[in-house]
């Protein structure tokens, strides 16, 4: 009989969510815990054993220099390395200090900023080591999860959308929030997979699974600029959960710059 996959959960710098999501899977992940030996996962059981791993799931970005160092261990020790979530794969909402000075915030935050070891940016895994596969979200859809850990199992590739919200939206029935109301929508350049809640409640999507494949960001900015909305507006819907993500930080940026350039023109 074949040994089952060896499987570690680990965490960067993050809030645990998206190792929450798996731990929601509930029937799911009695039916996975069967076909896989999970060896490491700090949130489930204290239990753990030492890798090498067949499969590692990575939540969390890396903020520090010890973190830069154990992901690079993580990879040697790990066959098949996925990261979770917007921290793992685009940085997370702690990417927003690569646009400040941090040691404005050590300051501001710990009363002895002297003995806290931190790096100037939060960045994904991905500008750190090789990653075999990206699992978007803030947090990650739970059944896409399942369906990774599944296809790992089975030998096949992972199947995730990678159309945009707009899509979803139609499916859905939600009238655009854009069209019909002129609210600042992420949708047209945000990769699927949160099944277009904000739409549907009449808020404009912020991106909360990053950018879809070939997103023409600056193109949606500008329009968005030409319609009314504002920098002021513009900018901080760009740099959210995913901040980071090239597509996402690049049109920021632009956006920013711009608007600095007009106010002191």
């Amino acid at each position: 009989m074949r040994p089952r996959p060896t499987l570690a959960v680990l965490k960067f710098a993050s809030c645990d969510g998206c190792q929450l999501s798996l731990l929601d899977c509930e029937d799911e992940l009695l039916s996975i815990a069967g076909l896989i030996d999970i060896r490491y996962f700090l949130e489930a059981s204290s239990h753990f054993e030492p890798g090498p791993y067949d499969v590692a799931l990575v939540e969390g970005s890396i903020t520090t220099p010890h973190d830069a160092e154990r992901i690079r261990e993580i990879r040697r020790q790990s066959g098949y390395l996925v990261t979770i979530g917007a921290c793992a794969t685009a940085g997370g909402i702690q990417s927003l200090k690569n646009w400040a000075d941090h040691e404005d915030f050590l300051r501001t935050v710990y009363a002895r900023p002297e003995y806290i070891s931190t790096l100037a940016t939060s960045t994904p895994i991905a500008d750190h080591v090789p990653v075999d596969f990206e699992l978007r979200g803030c947090p990650i859809n739970r059944h896409q999860l399942v369906d990774v850990i599944t296809a790992l199992v089975a030998g096949r590739q992972p199947r995730t959308p990678s159309h945009s919200v707009c899509l979803d939206c139609k499916r859905r029935g939600t009238v655009c929030v854009e069209v019909a109301q002129g609210i600042p929508c992420l949708g047209p350049v945000t990769q699927a997979g949160c099944g277009a809640i904000c739409p549907a409640y009449d808020r404009g999507c912020y991106g909360c699974f990053g950018p879809a494949a070939q997103p023409n960001c600056d193109s949606l900015a500008d329009q968005f600029l030409k319609t009314g909305t504002t920098a002021r507006q513009l900018v901080p819907l760009l740099r959210n959960f995913n901040a980071a993500a090239p597509a996402f930080r690049d049109a920021g940026n632009r956006v920013a710059a711009d608007a600095s350039r007009g106010n002191e023109a």
